[in-house]
């Protein structure tokens, strides 16, 4: 069930993902913009990156949670329990609440663009919504006794091995070679990647940028935006929300407008995507191998909705 998956998936919940490269420079077109880097004023302005490919994606990844369901509902009726809801809450002995969400707003790998969003709530959102726009179960709470069978925590119950839940994944990653692998390969990669990033001329050019206008409106001077988003002077509430402190406003918005004047993001994906071609080209064959689980994962989830 959703509110269970520990996977990376949607969310997404985007990764923060920072790379370097030094390949040649880029020309300039008659427009004045510089070729190959594009201009991203709103998170729906960046293009897609090479190592897209290797990973789920949002669509597939709402499909396969939905595949997942549909498959613990089924093996939940055939142990009896006839009306399990498709998509149930915690049971109520654990206060009905799900995992706590301790994420702040990301809608970029270097935080909000949404300049309406910040001006109400800084790096927050609004209260008692879901940050990343994903609704809760809607159906009604679990049992106790249901809970444990969902995820095989009683030998008495009649569950197979690791629950319903457990029964569903097995259904889903059958002929999967390696799904660690293909959950966190991609993942991994990025993370090596990131210890470069700061040593790329133009990352470091467009954040001294960034931060001089930042340090311009008033603002105190952070070393990237990710910083400013993480400033500990934002403290955050049992939901991971923000403070909306007049402060914290101030910043969001500075950041988000020097964000797009300077088109920060811009060059953020020009290096990004000129390195992670590098680094697909030089580990080909343990990417197509994720590929080629992905492939089977969602082939298994089409043949779960039959």
């Amino acid at each position: 069930m959703r509110f269970h998956r520990g996977r990376w998936s949607v969310a997404a919940l985007l990764v923060t993902v920072v790379v370097a490269g030094c390949g040649a420079g880029v020309t300039t077109g008659s427009s004045g913009e510089k070729r190959g880097v594009p201009q991203v004023k709103e998170a729906d302005d960046l293009p897609a990156l090479p190592m897209d490919r290797y990973r789920l994606g949002e669509r597939a990844a709402k499909d396969f949670d939905a595949a997942r369901d549909r498959l613990a509902q089924r093996c939940m009726v055939g142990l009896g329990f006839t009306d399990f809801p498709l998509d149930p809450k915690p049971p109520k002995s654990s206060g009905g609440a799900s995992s706590l969400l301790t994420l702040r707003v990301r809608e970029t790998p270097l935080g909000p663009l949404d300049l309406d969003r910040a001006k109400r709530w800084g790096y927050g959102w609004a209260p008692k919504t879901n940050p990343l726009g994903v609704p809760g179960p809607k159906g009604r709470a679990m049992t106790d006794q249901e809970f444990a069978a969902l995820y095989g925590l009683s030998s008495g119950s009649g569950a197979p091995k690791g629950g319903c839940s457990g029964w569903g994944d097995t259904r889903l990653l059958k002929g999967v070679a390696d799904s660690n692998r293909m959950w966190t390969y991609p993942d991994r990669r990025v993370k090596r990647l990131e210890a470069a990033v700061a040593k790329d001329h133009r990352i470091r050019k467009a954040f001294a940028t960034w931060s001089d206008c930042v340090v311009d409106k008033g603002i105190k001077r952070y070393g990237n935006p990710e910083a400013a988003r993480e400033d500990k002077a934002w403290d955050t509430g049992r939901d991971g929300n923000t403070t909306h402190t007049k402060r914290e406003v101030a910043t969001a918005v500075a950041d988000i407008e020097c964000k797009r004047k300077h088109n920060t993001l811009g060059v953020w994906w020009s290096v990004m995507k000129e390195r992670q071609r590098t680094d697909i080209a030089r580990h080909k064959a343990a990417y197509e191998a994720v590929r080629r689980d992905l492939d089977t994962l969602r082939a298994n989830v089409r043949s779960a909705a039959d």
